[in-house]
């Protein structure tokens, strides 16, 4: 199996091939199209600004190209916010995969909730769904992040800050998760593995 990882000019994308390479995948880093049509799998990982990436994705055309993909797609932290419609990050268009906005986090109390949310949070609200499947049962990922996806028909599973907010989406062939499974043990590696599996 063939793992490919897009690049593009963003940050955190080292830590994904080693959950990857740990869990005995064959993933490479690339931006050519012929790569990533051939993949088995693509993962779009990565942390950073949305309008930096969207005008990076849109200057080698990976914009057109994510949108066409038919195998098994997965986004992961800043890869999930540019799958959505709009950004509310520099007032940004996305990809439009799920017709969901993102908006950025408001603390009602600021001495309570900090913005990023940083640190360990529970999934909440789990749809019956492959990527899913046999989770452990205490079930904390770990997120850093700014922006949250808004609640829709999409949303497989929840999480709590401020809000309840998108987790995990799933439409057709793409999945998308906000935390970083490849820094959330046993249960980050357990949604990867369960993606290489579908």
């Amino acid at each position: 199996m063939k793992i490919a990882v897009i690049k593009y000019n963003s940050g955190n994308v080292q830590s994904v091939l080693y959950a990857l390479e740990r869990l005995g995948a064959n993933a490479e880093l690339t931006d050519d199209p012929e790569k990533i049509l051939k993949a088995d799998k693509v993962i779009f990982p990565g942390q950073g600004e949305a309008s930096t990436a969207m005008t990076y994705l849109k200057a080698r055309k990976l914009d057109q190209l994510i949108r066409e993909i038919k195998q098994p797609f997965l986004g992961v932290c800043l890869g999930l916010q540019l799958l959505c419609e709009h950004s509310e990050e520099n007032n940004t268009d996305c990809l439009g995969i799920f017709p969901v906005k993102v908006k950025r986090f408001i603390p009602e109390n600021s001495q309570e909730f900090k913005v990023p949310h940083v640190g360990w949070n529970e999934l909440e609200n789990l749809a019956d769904n492959p990527l899913l499947k046999n989770l452990p049962d205490t079930q904390f990922l770990y997120y850093v992040h700014s922006f949250y996806a808004e609640l829709s028909e999409a949303t497989i599973a929840t999480t709590h800050y401020i809000h309840d907010f998108t987790a995990i989406l799933h439409r057709d062939n793409y999945w998308a998760i906000q935390a970083h499974p490849e820094k959330s043990s046993t249960v980050g590696e357990k949604l990867l593995s369960n993606f290489l599996s579908i």
